[in-house]
């Protein structure tokens, strides 16, 4: 390397990586820094990890089921009661999509399903759909998906119905 001075200089290994370490630890510690505020600042209203408003509470009829991709949630009304039920199946996180042929949650990468109220029929999960604590204010339909609710164990089942018609999964186990 040559030097202003026209002089040939040679590179001190150690002073280069000196100055590596240096600069990987800054990386490092910004890093750090970006990480630590994406996670203590607060979500905005209506995206996933927010407060998201899923509309007036009349629009949710019995038996039917309204899906949200901005909340990642389903909303369901069972026997005259609101539930939001994350899409992310308790098993392996696959997205558990409405079938609306049978009237059931199908997961389609390894076979569970559950009722419209969350609860585990059949399948690999270990428990029912995880969910959204949800309220009702002014009228409108509001869930929190910063806090995720564990489903209910298998064999609670509060809900049952037998299914309105074939299994999307072709040739799932009917539960």
């Amino acid at each position: 390397m040559t030097g202003m001075d026209g002089k040939e200089r040679e590179v001190d290994r150690r002073r280069f990586l000196t100055w590596t370490w240096r600069g990987l630890a800054f990386g490092l510690a910004a890093e750090a820094a970006w990480t630590t505020f994406d996670i203590l600042s607060p979500r905005p209203p209506g995206a996933f990890g927010g407060v998201l408003d899923a509309g007036a509470e009349a629009d949710f009829l019995e038996g039917q089921v309204q899906y949200f991709r901005e909340g990642r949630f389903f909303v369901s009304r069972v026997e005259g009661e609101l539930v939001a039920l994350y899409q992310k199946c308790p098993h392996l996180g696959c997205r558990v999509p409405f079938c609306e042929s049978s009237g059931r949650f199908e997961c389609p990468c390894h076979g569970s399903v559950y009722n419209r109220r969350g609860e585990y029929l059949t399948g690999p999960a270990p428990r029912g759909m995880d969910s959204f604590p949800l309220r009702v204010e002014n009228g409108n339909v509001m869930v929190d998906t910063g806090t995720v609710l564990e489903g209910p164990p298998q064999g609670r089942l509060t809900f049952h119905d037998e299914p309105a018609g074939p299994s999307c999964l072709g040739g799932a186990d009917e539960g």
